[in-house]
């Protein structure tokens, strides 16, 4: 039988070989922009140590895939946050951390906070909790890791 790069066997275990490298080296951009960001730089301290999974946050977004809202997002500082995700090479995801992330916590019907940065982005996986635990953050990111291992990215490459 021929395999070429249309059959099915091929684009599968192609899919399951990038996917498993995307999953296995998270670079995040991170956005700790308040109580959030000290919940998210306690999962990267040696308790939890985010480096075993192979996450190592990155200053810059141009060698990020990963974006994490940690905090409120005020209308102030929303073009600087859709900025930053546009500075990313794709692929790319976010994470949403945080009552205030997720839908504007406290600040809802406050003047000059966003009502949830999905407004401005689009967002992959939402953390819950005021302010969610460095456990609740690895699990967001092992829910993120477990989408990215059903995505078929292979499949579409013959579409553009």
């Amino acid at each position: 039988m021929h395999h070429s790069l249309t059959s099915p066997f091929f684009r599968t275990t192609l899919d399951k070989l990038v996917n498993w490298a995307r999953v296995g080296s998270f670079w995040p951009v991170t956005f700790a922009l308040a109580c959030c960001g000290i919940e998210m730089m306690h999962a990267a301290m040696p308790r939890y140590d985010l480096d075993r999974f192979g996450i190592i946050f990155r200053a810059s977004p141009r060698q990020a895939d990963l974006m994490i809202v940690a905090g409120t997002v005020t209308n102030k500082m929303a073009p600087a946050v859709r900025l930053v995700y546009d500075q990313m090479p794709d692929p790319k995801w976010v994470i949403s951390m945080g009552s205030c992330a997720n839908g504007g916590g406290y600040y809802h019907y406050s003047y000059s906070v966003l009502r949830g940065v999905d407004r401005i982005i689009p967002v992959d996986i939402y953390v819950p909790g005021c302010p969610p635990t460095a456990e609740a953050l690895l699990f967001g990111i092992f829910q993120l890791q477990k989408k990215i291992q059903r995505t078929r990215t292979v499949r579409m490459w013959y579409r553009k």
